[in-house]
């Protein structure tokens, strides 16, 4: 069997999201497997270098997992000519600047989202990508979850019929601090560092709204801070200064309406903690992370309105499941064997650094209307 090096720079694996999801579960998982598998037959052999602020967090990251090359110098990790790829799961505020860096190295990018603070920056990213000719992707990780791709094949087999409208809930309770730790890091709460919901979630939703239903046109929101004081890992308290909440009206192509609800301060009364449901002439769906239930129009009941009575249906029960299509397999790693194949030329990747700027300008858009208390027009976005 013919086998590739791939030496991958990974900037931000100290963190839960870089650590767990992109590390631990798709990086090793896929080293362990064997590497990425090209449809000649070939794989390639992932090779990451761990980067870093924190020398004895990187050391034991590299122990823990028999790994033997981390640093805290990322110009020196930029430097090898056989890492031809580089990755970023740092902080959002950190993250045009060391792209940046890299795409003058010479590497491919695969990064997480939003690639920048802003769309100024996002557009700079997009158009150095361009100019220098390397390949460039942004994680939609959530495209690849079991549910959703059970939700995929309902779309693609035209089971809705029309599609008219798309409700969705996300989100759980994060302890502020005090009473029990936080399940967020602070700086999630802390605007001044890129924090907010808006700007971590509407992303996500532009990515799933375009690749699932259609591109989103309008949006109206209301963002707001319901919890303004938190206590951080240290245990110190400070003022929470960007959004814990976002409830928002998308207006997509082709006319279908999705009401989106985010939230960090909200106790789940859901099956999973993110759930959406969606309407269309010929049928209906749940689905969440893992699950999908659909309920197509000749099994759909005839419910009657009468307050002076309790609801007796069983309305949950006449919702059969969608099965599992195969073995679905984590998200963040299918995406990685994906973006990997792209480059060796086995296959597209179409949520480039444009995609990732479709979704940072809905951010935008978002906390602009609820500022200015308007619903926002979105323009198609090109370099």
């Amino acid at each position: 069997m013919t086998e590739r090096r791939l030496g991958v720079v990974m900037n931000g694996v100290t963190g839960r999201m870089g650590y767990r999801q992109h590390l631990v579960r798709s990086i090793l998982d896929l080293r362990e497997q064997g590497g990425v598998p090209l449809s000649d037959g070939t794989r390639v052999r992932l090779d990451p270098i761990l980067v870093g602020r924190d020398p004895a967090k990187l050391a034991e990251l590299a122990a823990r997992h028999d790994l033997d090359r981390w640093t805290t110098d990322l110009d020196t990790a930029l430097s090898e000519d056989a890492d031809r790829l580089y990755f970023d799961a740092q902080v959002t505020s950190a993250r045009e600047a060391a792209i940046t860096r890299a795409i003058a190295a010479g590497k491919h990018v695969y990064t997480e989202k939003p690639i920048a603070a802003d769309v100024p920056g996002a557009l700079r990213l997009a158009r150095a990508a361009r100019d220098a000719g390397i390949r460039a992707g942004v994680v939609h990780d959530k495209l690849y979850l079991p549910g959703l791709l059970k939700l995929r094949r309902l779309v693609d087999s035209g089971f809705f019929g029309r599609i008219l409208s798309v409700r969705g809930e996300f989100g759980y309770w994060v302890f502020e601090g005090d009473l029990r730790p936080a399940q967020r890091p602070s700086w999630n709460y802390r605007a001044e560092d890129g924090g907010g919901i808006t700007t971590d979630m509407f992303p996500h939703w532009n990515y799933l709204l375009e690749n699932l239903f259609g591109r989103v046109e309008a949006v109206t929101a209301r963002v707001v801070t319901h919890i303004p004081r938190r206590w951080d890992e240290q245990g110190r308290g400070y003022a929470a200064t960007a959004d814990d909440a976002a409830y928002a009206t998308f207006e997509l192509a082709g006319g279908v309406v999705a009401q989106l609800n985010s939230s960090w301060a909200t106790r789940v009364h859901r099956d999973e903690l993110v759930e959406f449901h969606v309407d269309g002439t010929h049928g209906s769906a749940v689905a969440g992370l893992h699950r999908c239930r659909a309920q197509h129009r000749a099994h759909t009941p005839a419910p009657v309105w009468n307050p002076d009575l309790v609801e007796a249906t069983p309305f949950r029960e006449q919702w059969p499941e969608v099965p599992d299509d195969g073995r679905p397999t984590n998200g963040f790693r299918a995406q990685w064997e994906q973006f990997v194949r792209h480059l060796h030329d086995d296959g597209e990747h179409p949520y480039d650094f444009l995609a990732g700027v479709r979704g940072l300008r809905l951010a935008e858009a978002g906390l602009a209307s609820s500022c200015e208390g308007r619903r926002v027009e979105l323009d198609e976005v090109a370099l």
